[in-house]
């Protein structure tokens, strides 16, 4: 079994539906660690070394935020800014990371046709992850596909957001439990896990 470490990274959760809900779904979820960021540093004073120590005692690593400006939310930056540093997660000596897996658990405010060449977004999403997607790369870590909801602004009914959240937990399980073969996991993620089955 996967020592797993999920960072939940969101400014303005009181106002949330669809990160209100994943959270909630994988709340009750054993052999997980959870750390709300925002509760954890109100202030930003992020204890680096607390913070090093939790990855290197976990194999993967998920990030689950909403998509701010094509980016991370500010604490989850500032984050990955110190806590990422030369010569533990890059660099001279910087290998404490080699081999881990990270996953992005996302959702954004445009519905997923505006990811392209001719949505008002301009590309798709994978590109615009690009950078987090190269960090993982440069700190030796396997980066897995995204799992994402798209248009969570104005999300139509809650059976989507529910059926979204109980797939979402059916993930965290699998990869806590090391179940999935990587060479799967983008068709598992784009069909099962983002609940197209249900609305299908």
């Amino acid at each position: 079994m996967a020592k797993l470490i999920l960072y939940y990274a969101h400014p303005g959760q009181r106002f949330s539906r669809v990160n209100h809900a994943m959270t909630d779904a994988v709340r009750e979820i054993e052999g997980i660690t959870r750390v709300d960021l925002y509760a954890d540093y109100p202030r930003y004073d992020i204890n680096v070394e607390h913070e090093q120590e939790r990855l290197i005692d976990h194999d993967v690593i998920v990030w689950q935020f909403p998509l701010f400006w094509y980016s991370v939310p500010a604490l989850l930056k500032d984050w990955m800014d110190l806590v990422l540093e030369p010569g533990f997660a890059y660099g001279d000596g910087g290998d404490k990371l080699e081999g881990k897996r990270v996953m992005l658990a996302i959702s954004t405010g445009g519905p997923e046709e505006s990811y392209c060449k001719d949505g008002y977004n301009n590309f798709d999403l994978r590109t615009l992850l690009a950078p987090l997607e190269q960090t993982a790369r440069l700190c030796k870590m396997e980066f897995l596909p995204p799992y994402v909801f798209y248009g969570a602004v104005g999300a139509d009914g809650e059976a989507r957001v529910a059926d979204h959240a109980a797939s979402y937990r059916q993930l965290i399980e699998a990869l806590r439990d090391d179940r999935f073969d990587p060479q799967d996991i983008e068709v598992l993620t784009s069909k099962v896990f983002t609940g197209q089955e249900a609305a299908e």
